[in-house]
């Protein structure tokens, strides 16, 4: 077990510490008003942890706190991890960006497109071009989640009983089967539309690796970097730090949901959601990004692979606004922000809804977690509490804006 801890003053950080304070005292605010159960924020500059806050409840009704070794299910943000061990893959040259999905996994050796009606009614024609392993990792391939209810293809996953991203009964093998079964909403490359492609992308490090995905990004990306708490389970030794799930109740505040079924190896190997971390594992992802492949002597990959990840892949610069599927993602919180090999990244941050450093990256989860690193700044930040919204909250776009009046040089 690691266990986070703070290195340095703001003030030594280049950080102004009342900015700090603010920060904690408007997310105080939003626990004691009901609104979070407790959160964990931490700020690092040069790789040195400088501000490092744990306040309220991982167990609101056990009265258990948050402390600076609470494991949380960060859901969305496994989606990086994932991209970590393909690329891993690549530089090895056992993949390619410009592998053909089906070249690994058969089912989708022919894409179809969806192209009219609904339901059974549904018309589709031969994909343009084939699926490439970059458009799982870009999120550019023409798959979907269920859980849209913005077109007809979102509807058959449904059908199909993915809800959940996961087939009933399906191991993930069994699940990128059906999705393969399933029309494309658009031709592979054409749009933007975040959807189950990390899943597809998981199952594609399986079969060339000839590892399951837990072990092989255990042994690969996770033991290396030392991150000693994350996986896609908890231990009977892990289980009393894992914060309990909360979701927004009708009356406007928290109450218990359920999570991840993290007791025991699921059958179901989520490369899109499925991990549990804590923020030391937080911090040494974020800090092996930061120093482009490398942490503590240990090199995973290569610089030039670190940027290629953490630049926009998007087609002439284009961002998540303009290139993303319509209505899901003609929001304003994605202009300025464009879309890497499994992060998002800054492009034009004066049009970003929240101040944010050029060419900054990161990604967030459902359950409200979130990192990012801003390299021109030297700064990474993770903020991480379990509270799943109804819809988008201010969350993220507060927390960013104070992180912003904070960085005094």
């Amino acid at each position: 077990m690691g266990v986070l801890r703070q290195e340095a003053t703001p003030e030594e950080a280049g950080l102004d510490a009342r900015a700090l304070e603010r920060l904690d005292r408007h997310f105080a605010r939003r626990v004691d008003e009901g609104k979070l159960p407790g959160f964990l924020v931490a700020v690092a500059r040069g790789g040195r942890v400088a501000h490092l806050t744990a306040y309220g409840a991982r167990d609101m009704a056990a009265g258990l706190p948050v402390r600076s070794d609470t494991l949380w299910r960060i859901y969305s943000m496994t989606k990086p991890v994932t991209s970590v061990g393909a690329l891993m893959l690549m530089e090895e040259g056992l993949l390619s960006l410009d592998d053909p999905v089906g070249r690994h996994l058969p089912a989708f050796a022919e894409p179809r497109v969806y192209e009219s009606g609904s339901g059974d009614r549904v018309r589709t024609r031969p994909a343009a071009g084939p699926l490439l392993v970059r458009h799982l990792m870009t999120h550019t391939a023409g798959l979907t989640f269920a859980f849209y209810h913005a077109h007809p293809v979102d509807a058959l996953y449904r059908e199909a009983g993915l809800e959940s991203s996961v087939a009933p009964g399906k191991d993930l093998a069994g699940t990128t089967d059906v999705y393969a079964g399933l029309p494309l909403q658009f031709d592979p490359g054409t749009q933007w539309n975040y959807s189950v492609a990390s899943n597809v992308l998981g199952r594609i490090i399986e079969v060339v690796s000839g590892r399951p995905l837990d072990v092989y990004l255990a042994e690969r990306v996770l033991r290396p970097l030392g991150m000693a708490d994350a996986g896609f389970q908890v231990t009977d030794a892990q289980a009393e730090r894992l914060a309990e799930l909360y979701g927004e109740s009708d009356a406007g505040g928290i109450e218990p949901i359920p999570g991840l079924p993290l007791r025991g190896r699921p059958r179901f190997l989520s490369g899109s959601g499925g991990m549990v971390a804590s923020a030391h594992d937080l911090h040494r992802f974020t800090e092996f990004l930061r120093r482009r492949g490398e942490l503590d002597g240990t090199r995973l990959l290569t610089p030039d692979t670190v940027d290629l990840m953490t630049r926009n892949h998007l087609p002439g610069g284009a961002d998540l606004r303009a290139f993303g599927s319509r209505p899901a993602h003609d929001e304003p919180g994605n202009e300025g922000v464009g879309f890497g090999l499994g992060v998002s990244v800054v492009i034009d941050p004066s049009r970003t809804q929240s101040p944010s450093g050029p060419g900054s990256y990161g990604w967030s989860g459902v359950a409200t977690t979130t990192f990012w690193v801003d390299p021109g700044r030297d700064l990474t930040v993770q903020f991480c509490t379990q509270v799943r919204p109804r819809s988008s909250h201010t969350v993220f776009r507060d927390l960013k804006r104070l992180v912003h009046e904070a960085v005094a040089g």
